[in-house]
């Protein structure tokens, strides 16, 4: 019997989950505009473990999102998982966030057609984007996309959510695009997929596994001084 935490720090969102054959035992989530990450995601650890009554040793792998998203919340996710796994000697777990963030969408009900946008924010009107369709297979890969009416009229009909989708309503309703509004992408949601990944032994290799963030970092050289 498998018994799978697992760890979702991508977005603003802190999430972990505890599940054992696909089913969530326990669960922690907290949003926030500060990225309680560092705080929160070993804390939420400890508390879903403890409200299943689970020693940590009990764990048959570690899930974690490997983004895209936020640059920090992601390097600390994944170094939470990596800790445990190398520790435990159990197997890690990569899921991309999107492929969550539609998983999430499923879970709570929501009524997908047409093609299907599931979007991290990327900050001002750009966003963390990929295609799928009705049924949550993936049509493209995972681009970063900056919002404007033209693409949104060009997309339609379709279906958006996640963050990224939240912050542009009226692009939307001007296109007559549905959105979803709320989604976001919950450990909880990552189960059956962890699961599935497990039973097929689709491990990722724990020394090697890196977030994929989206886009390059925006790094610049600092000035030099002058005499």
């Amino acid at each position: 019997m498998s018994l799978i935490l697992c760890i979702e720090t991508a977005t603003k969102l802190c999430s972990v989950a505890l599940a054992r054959e696909g089913v969530v035992l326990a669960s922690r989530d907290l949003e926030s505009e500060k990225h309680v990450h560092a705080e929160k995601v070993n804390v939420f650890i400890d508390e879903v473990m403890k409200e299943a009554g689970l020693p940590l040793k009990e764990l048959s792998a570690v899930a974690v999102g490997i983004g895209p998203g936020s640059y920090t919340g992601l390097r600390i996710g994944l170094s939470a998982a990596k800790g445990l796994c190398y520790a435990l000697e159990i197997p890690i777990i990569g899921i991309s966030t999107l492929h969550t963030l539609v998983a999430a969408a499923r879970v709570r009900g929501a009524s997908l057609s047409g093609t299907c946008w599931p979007m991290i924010d990327a900050r001002r009107m750009e966003v963390f984007t990929q295609q799928f369709d009705a049924n949550g297979t993936a049509r493209a890969e995972m681009e970063p996309l900056i919002l404007d009416p033209t693409w949104a009229q060009e997309n339609s009909p379709a279906t958006v959510f996640g963050d990224g989708a939240d912050k542009a309503l009226e692009l939307w309703a001007n296109a007559g695009i549905t959105v979803v509004q709320g989604v976001r992408p919950n450990a909880s949601a990552m189960a059956q997929e962890a699961e599935r990944r497990y039973l097929e032994k689709a491990f990722d290799d724990l020394a090697y596994l890196v977030p994929a963030y989206g886009k390059a970092a925006n790094v610049s050289q600092p000035k030099k001084r002058t005499a």
